[in-house]
């Protein structure tokens, strides 16, 4: 068992909705830096606790391999050194939650010790139940992340949860979101999951007072190569057709999954070229402050592969990014086969 620490406690919210934003309060969990001077996740989590009326854990999830136990001490004998450090942890977290309890908000701390410290983040959230699990990004380069699993991918693929991952920006007082969908399911995410991505996405909007928009993306040569590797001969390829014909599908199949959510057509931005290319460039031209987007996987094998196009777009985006996932993902439900 992991060693935790808690700060100021109360009854636990449920969780409350399919994409974790609704006006029924929730909780929502911070993870904290402590070694950080800013706290730009706290910051985003409580602005949207006080239109939500949502409640707030602060969470410090730590571990320290010098402190673990299996080199040269007795574990037992390292209990209280580690006991110490998450006390510590606790009072910054208390120094924390103290201008957000003057405002009427509920603030409960806690600070565990586990490892790998993803999989600490998203035991605790799914303890407490949170709606929401809001965490700091910052810059890492393609080489670090490859080299160490950094726990932003780690709980990209596994947390139930939607993920809000903050940059250290300000928000404008009307936020623009953008809402990346998937009408064509090219990515292999089953229909629902566009649903999801625009309800949080609606949702958000309604509380916040922001501008939602829809994001597709469709590259013509993947069109190009199959009918090329399909053709046994050489041949002229129509390629002015196929890409027409292209363009239409993906223009009737964005247009209707996002017609049940109200979008005026100013509002859809259907692009041609690659998702992770063109969805920073959009975020960008819009002065975007959110982007949501989805991650699913069917089984063991693809676990690897949830969220492989956040992944290669997460660096290169000039503003948040939330994640959100089927609600039988979020509901802690199997399908046929294997999830996580």
């Amino acid at each position: 068992m992991p060693l935790f620490s808690a700060g100021r406690r109360s009854a636990i919210v449920p969780f409350v909705s399919d994409n974790g934003f609704t006006t029924v309060p929730g909780r929502f969990l911070i993870v904290i830096d402590p070694a950080a001077d800013t706290h730009p996740a706290l910051e985003r989590g409580a602005w949207l606790a006080r239109m939500t009326g949502a409640a707030i854990e602060l969470l410090v999830c730590h571990y320290d391999e010098y402190l673990a136990g299996d080199r040269l001490f007795d574990a037992r004998s390292l209990d209280r050194p580690r006991r110490e450090i998450l006390d510590g942890f606790l009072q910054t977290l208390e120094l924390l939650a103290v201008p957000l309890r003057r405002e009427g908000l509920e603030v409960t701390t806690a600070a565990i010790w586990h490892h790998p410290v993803h999989e600490g983040i998203v035991l605790h959230a799914e303890r407490i139940g949170a709606s929401v699990v809001f965490k700091e990004t910052r810059h890492h380069s393609a080489l670090r992340r490859a080299l160490l699993s950094h726990a932003d991918w780690a709980l990209i693929r596994a947390c139930r949860a939607p993920l809000w991952l903050v940059k250290p920006l300000a928000l404008p007082a009307k936020p623009v979101l953008l809402a990346a969908v998937d009408p064509l399911h090219e990515h292999d995410k089953p229909a629902a999951l566009d649903d999801a991505i625009l309800d949080a996405g609606t949702a958000l909007a309604k509380l916040t007072g922001a501008e939602l928009h829809a994001f597709h993306a469709y590259d013509p040569r993947k069109a190009v190569a199959t009918a090329t590797a399909n053709a046994y001969i050489p041949v002229s390829l129509p390629l002015v057709e196929i890409e027409t014909e292209m363009r239409g599908e993906h223009e009737s199949r964005f247009r209707e999954v996002t017609e049940s959510h109200g979008l005026a057509p100013d509002r859809l931005h259907l692009v041609r070229g690659p998702a992770h290319e063109e969805l920073p460039r959009v975020a960008r031209e819009l002065g975007a402050s959110l982007v949501i987007m989805g991650a699913v996987a069917r089984n063991r094998l693809q676990r690897l592969f949830i969220g492989s196009t956040a992944e290669r777009t997460l660096e290169d985006l000039p503003c948040d990014l939330l994640i959100v996932k089927p609600d039988w993902v979020s509901r802690g439900l199997r399908p046929a086969g294997d999830f996580l």
